[in-house]
């Protein structure tokens, strides 16, 4: 199948995920708070991106089926997930003036351009095979984290691990990659190519974005800025 080519294709890459500081980090739950404050505000502004990318695929789809859940999953960026980052946000005391004060981190806005322009200027296919990433990924990371973490109540950082290890998170990657996969067997040779090479650019900032965090990144550029 398509999915188990491209997953096969980003071996290397979702090994280097799994073992980034960040995600060590927060797997045992010694990530420090600015690092993680840090993550959340740019994982809420991607996020608002998100949805608008996958609310375009529910437009684009011929499917019924398709478009309501791409439609469905645009909310769930919107509500859910967001909700999960406003309680750390408020554990932190992080106040409103002080969430909008942060830049947006170059990464997270290469990430949400690059999702973006394959929404407005890429076949269907393809932007279903950009999107899924970001659920595939994260429910691969967050299931492994659960294993690590299993029987640690007091973990900081329980309730995101429990929110990309969850069952119905799970089963929404299954219909993700059922719908790339379909897909990609009704494509052309050219076109499962630009599948796959959107799955892996989307993949690799997937790794940016943890790693951005890490570093608390910031634009090189801003001190000659007023």
């Amino acid at each position: 199948m398509f999915c188990e080519e491209i997953w096969a294709r980003t071996a290397k890459l979702l090994d280097a995920i799994h073992s980034h500081p960040f995600n060590a980090a927060l797997g045992d739950g010694t990530l420090d708070r600015d690092r993680f404050a840090f993550y959340i505000v740019q994982d809420g502004r991607y996020l608002v991106a998100y949805a608008k990318v996958l609310a375009t695929a529910s437009v684009r789809a011929t499917d019924p089926a398709d478009a309501a859940f791409f439609a469905g999953s645009a909310h769930t960026a919107l509500a859910v997930e967001r909700a999960l980052h406003t309680g750390y946000l408020e554990k932190f005391g992080l106040q409103a003036d002080e969430v909008a004060g942060v830049a947006t981190s170059p990464t997270c806005l290469a990430y949400a351009s690059f999702l973006q322009a394959t929404a407005l200027a890429a076949p269907l296919p393809v932007l279903a095979a950009a999107v899924l990433p970001c659920f595939w990924v994260y429910q691969d990371v967050g299931a492994a984290l659960l294993e690590r973490t299993a029987g640690r109540r007091d973990h900081p950082y329980q309730a995101w691990i429990a929110t990309y290890s969850d069952a119905d998170f799970a089963a929404s990657v299954q219909q993700a990659r059922a719908i790339v996969d379909r897909l990609a067997a009704s494509a052309d040779p050219a076109t499962r190519e630009a599948m796959a090479e959107a799955f892996c650019r989307a993949t690799e900032y997937e790794w940016m974005f943890w790693d951005s965090a890490w570093r608390l990144e910031t634009w090189p550029t801003a001190r000659w800025l007023g």
